[in-house]
């Protein structure tokens, strides 16, 4: 399943560090005082681990001097508390703590059964059964950490046991990159607080988090709902509020036409693939747009779904029909006629497109982005995103150059990446949260493109539509992973969970 699990999260926007930092002061000007929302958040991750280990497991909690060091006493002393074996490791050079963990390095002073150690004694660790808990910085970090964290770090990364990272693991920033070979903690498990952070969702950087949990601890809500962010997660609640069951007085036509074009002598699979996630999505009539070569495949695999042919090895026209969505390039291939059907196509077609895979390579190897309509929907890889758009140094720097491609051309980007994006022509980022490394097999973007085929000639909404169909995406992935695991998984086995997905929604 997901990295992420939600506890009751109210939003899901993401904020940067200074957002977040106002909001806990915005919260604790509104009656709560801030060494009870240390308690609170310290609270919510012991009742996490209470839940999610044994009680022979031993708790090495590794503290800063700040308010994550503080959450880290709270927690030692709750685990305590719980019955666990637990002991605190701090930097016995400097005591200096922040008022509010001054006061819980105190309280957990005077229990007699937690052992403050200094943090070279962590280095120690030989039991199989400890547990690492990093409370280090938190997201206030805002600078490159110094050698002597450096240093800890590095070992505490070297011994062999669980690590859970409370806030978000040492080294990171909340919302931008860090340097190349950066010193980061690896964690198994990631504890954060009401939002999730940028750096969660990239990939030079969400590969320390390990399984990340939003616990929420009840910050203001007035501040949550007013506050402003380009940036928001796809959850399930967003999902429910897209969703439009199929209403039982209705037809085929009421479901919309799609037309999946595509495929190529040797490439009738990517195809196929497509139109059988444009029917498995609920499509009312589905049309397939593909060589001669390929017409016994489709009309035997897939009856559902009529043949329009086009050339013999090689599509060399694409007819348009009236009132119908068109998804565009799955295993169109790199002949010259079917590169001009689809510039012909685009001269003379205006309405909302998918255009994918080889669709995108003919636009960026001729320099034809003017000619892809306006709230169309492109799905580059990033590899196909740097040859549409150029190259970027990394995955934050992507996603500001799409958002600025995504306003000037006015259409639609899905940026597939593990944590695929959304971004609209205003600006906003949807990142999405379902889906696993199963999915990364040839095959799986052809899916997504039938799926966004379908749902858009259903009428959803195109911006709902993205956003449904890369959650629906990831989601069928998901449960295609759990039945037949990440390396067993096939394509078309996340074809045949979509209505398993759809079902769970009903």
């Amino acid at each position: 399943m997901s990295n992420f699990d939600v506890y009751a999260i109210p939003k899901m926007k993401i904020l940067t560090a200074d957002q977040i930092k106002k909001c806990d002061s915005v919260t604790i000007e509104k009656g709560i005082s801030s060494i009870n929302l240390m308690e609170k958040a310290a609270r919510a991750c012991a009742d996490w681990i209470e839940e999610n280990f044994e009680l022979k497991n031993k708790f090495l909690v590794v503290c800063g001097h700040g308010n994550n060091g503080g959450d880290g006493f709270a927690i030692a002393r709750m685990l305590y508390e719980k019955g666990f074996d637990v002991e605190v490791f701090i930097n016995g050079d400097d005591l200096k703590f922040s008022p509010d963990a001054a006061i819980n390095f105190k309280k957990i002073k005077t229990i007699s059964g937690i052992d403050i150690k200094d943090f070279s004694e962590v280095f120690n660790v030989n039991n199989e059964k400890s547990v690492i808990v990093d409370a280090l910085f938190g997201y206030g970090l805002n600078r490159e950490l110094s050698d002597d964290f450096k240093n800890l770090i590095e070992k505490l990364n070297q011994i062999p046991v669980p690590k859970i990272s409370i806030d978000i693991p040492t080294g990171l920033y909340a919302d931008k990159i860090i340097e190349e070979n950066s010193i980061v903690l690896k964690a198994d498990f990631t504890l954060t607080f009401q939002f999730y952070k940028r750096s969660f969702l990239h990939p030079e950087t969400g590969r320390f988090c390990g399984k990340i949990t939003v616990l929420d601890i009840e910050l203001d809500k007035d501040f949550i709902d007013e506050v402003e962010t380009d940036y928001f997660i796809i959850d399930e609640k967003l999902i429910r509020e897209i969703y439009k069951p199929r209403g039982d007085f209705s037809h085929k036509g009421t479901f919309g036409k799609s037309i999946l074009v595509g495929g190529s002598y040797g490439k009738i699979g990517a195809i196929l693939m497509s139109t059988l996630s444009a029917l498995k999505t609920g499509n009312g009539l589905t049309f397939t747009i593909a060589p001669e070569c390929g017409n016994i495949i489709l009309q035997s695999r897939i009856p559902e779904a009529m043949f329009i042919g086009s050339g013999e090895n090689y599509i060399d026209t694409i007819e348009i029909q009236e009132k119908a969505v068109y998804g565009i390039g799955p295993g169109l291939g790199k002949e010259e006629q079917t590169q001009k059907a689809l510039f012909d196509f685009l001269e003379s077609y205006q309405n909302p497109v998918i255009l994918d895979a080889d669709a995108l390579n003919f636009l960026a190897e001729n320099d034809k982005l003017s000619l892809i309509p306006k709230n169309a929907v492109i799905t580059p890889h990033p590899l196909e995103f740097e040859r549409l758009f150029g190259k970027t140094d990394n995955s934050f720097e992507r996603i500001e150059l799409a958002k600025q491609k995504a306003k000037e051309l006015q259409i639609f980007i899905i940026l597939k990446d593990h944590h695929t994006a959304v971004i609209t022509p205003k600006n906003k980022v949807f990142y999405n949260i379902t889906g696993n490394s199963g999915m990364a097999k040839g095959g799986s973007g052809d899916v997504l493109t039938g799926i966004l085929t379908s749902l858009i000639s259903q009428k959803y909404n195109i911006e709902k539509a993205c956003i449904f169909g890369v959650w629906l995406h990831g989601k069928a992935g998901d449960l295609a992973a759990e039945e037949f695991s990440k390396e067993a998984m096939l394509p078309t086995d996340l074809i045949n969970k979509i209505g398993e997905v759809f079902k769970r929604l009903n």
